[in-house]
């Protein structure tokens, strides 16, 4: 427990922030799981038009410190290119 009202303060701040980046976290996992769905079952057009989509998410995740830049363009570019490979 803390011992100071600043440590309180900074328990609960801490929480809210836990429990925000959970849930964008969770949401880019169901964007990027429905996208490869798409992908596995052969469905380039509508992987094609879902893929801005998962960009957004990710820069959106970017935006507000939930993941990191480099992490961000790793993903969105191998999402891509999963998108290139599929015939």
């Amino acid at each position: 427990m803390p011992n100071t009202k600043s440590a309180e303060r900074r328990m609960r701040g801490n929480e809210r922030k836990h429990q925000h980046n959970r849930s964008v976290k969770s949401s880019l996992r169901g964007v990027e799981k429905d996208y490869r769905a798409l992908l596995a079952d052969g469905k380039k057009d509508e992987a094609a038009k879902a893929l801005p989509g998962v960009h957004s998410a990710y820069d959106k995740a970017v935006k507000s410190k939930v993941i990191s830049r480099a992490t961000a363009n790793r993903k969105k570019s191998r999402l891509a290119t999963s998108l290139g490979r599929l015939k």
